[in-house]
């Protein structure tokens, strides 16, 4: 039996547990854990960020943007003038005790306006599509020793590459018995990259059924608002066990609100309401006492490849644009204000007339959480993780 057909198996064995390509053929040696966690939370579609984080104390900011700057509750303020989507009430508590911030006109390099282009962006790291084929995440767990975890079946490009990866996903596949699973222990116990990729496979469905165990009487329907709370919780479960892996990264779809976007039960509205409820969630399980202070030691980073147009569109909606919004926080984070160099809403402000203007490069926010949260060096951030980024300006958004 060929050792790809063999890795093959154990996956469908294992359910959705699988491991990534560098996890199954790279032999890693054991480095010591970090306590730091992280949490890197993929929005894609392109949210809207004056949706979510309005400027309303901007002049222009009811011209601009018309209907959709009339919201069906009122907005919760922040600080300076800006506020939150009413349905992001869990994230305005949060910012309201110091543990989450709002990096806001922030955008990439990449200025073009495809939804591919700007998630290839986003996740290789470059300045431009495909100039970097690998993943700026997996080549930071690489660089530091660290372990990847993907709350999904396939491993997203944000850690493809050098870095231990694996994934983690419900499965609706029936469960392999125990003695078939300990046939195949002894059937790769000569093969050192076989034994150890079901080894932590198995670990991995093992900590998913403890914690399913611990939140018995507690069911996680198969769709909707509570099924992604249930991922986060998951991956909170997952990045909270000590030997976990250090960082966890999970997908939420749906961003691209080109027609509707104003309407109370559409789909920014119910989009925002599940990240919240997903954040609360993740937050729950990190801040819980069995946890052992995880919460306090965790940098969650919420991102989107682009912004949209400030102005309304022909369907009640926004067309893709370039500058936007990027949530983070954590017990780990230095909350509370909204950093944001704010370039005005004003057509003659706008980038090209129709876009926020970008004022914080994102990698300078990304930059900053490897540097200060997980502690990777300047010379490896400018030449391996993110290159031509060594002149962005500072942040100061993570506790020493």
């Amino acid at each position: 039996m060929s050792t790809l057909y063999r890795r093959r198996f154990v996956q469908s064995l294992l359910g959705t547990v699988a491991l990534g390509p560098a996890a199954t053929l790279t032999l890693a040696a054991a480095t010591p854990t970090s306590p730091r966690r992280l949490v890197l939370v993929l929005l894609r579609g392109g949210l809207d960020g004056l949706g979510a984080v309005p400027a309303v104390g901007d002049p222009s900011f009811a011209e601009a943007r018309g209907a959709l700057g009339r919201y069906a509750s009122p907005v919760l303020p922040l600080t300076g003038p800006f506020a939150l989507h009413p349905s992001l009430g869990e994230l305005h508590a949060m910012f309201g005790r110091g543990e989450a911030a709002v990096v806001h006109a922030t955008g990439l390099p990449y200025r073009e306006r495809s939804h591919f282009d700007a998630q290839q962006v986003l996740e290789s790291g470059g300045s431009q599509p495909h100039q970097l084929m690998t993943g700026w995440l997996a080549r930071a767990l690489s660089a530091s020793g660290q372990r990847g975890l993907a709350i999904q079946t396939a491993v997203p490009l944000v850690l493809r590459g050098p870095g231990q990866i694996d994934t983690w996903a419900p499965s609706v596949l029936p469960e392999p018995s125990m003695d078939l699973v300990a046939r195949l222990e002894r059937l790769y116990g000569a093969d050192p990259a076989l034994a150890q990729a079901l080894a932590r496979a198995r670990g991995l469905r093992q900590d998913a059924e403890m914690g399913a165990m611990a939140s018995a009487g507690m069911p996680v329907p198969a769709g909707g608002r509570n099924a992604v709370a249930g991922l986060a919780r998951k991956a909170g479960e997952f990045i909270a066990k000590p030997g976990g892996p250090q960082v966890a990264v999970l997908e939420m779809n749906g961003w691209d609100t080109h027609a509707n976007q104003a309407a109370p039960q559409g789909a920014l509205a119910n989009n925002l309401r599940t990240l919240d409820a997903s954040l609360a969630a993740l937050r729950e399980v990190l801040a819980a006492p069995e946890a052992d202070g995880a919460w306090a030691r965790t940098v969650v980073v919420v991102v989107t490849e682009f912004g949209r147009e400030v102005a309304i569109n022909g369907t009640l909606g926004t067309d893709h644009g370039t500058g936007g919004a990027a949530f983070v926080l954590g017990g780990a984070v230095r909350g509370g204000h909204v950093v944001a160099d704010w370039p005005g809403l004003a057509r003659a402000e706008r980038f090209e007339g129709r876009d926020l203007r970008i004022t914080t490069d994102l990698r300078a926010l990304l930059r900053h959480v490897l540097h200060d949260h997980l502690q990777l060096a300047s010379t490896t951030l400018d030449r391996d993780i993110f290159p031509g980024s060594a002149g962005l300006k500072s942040l100061d958004l993570i506790h020493s």
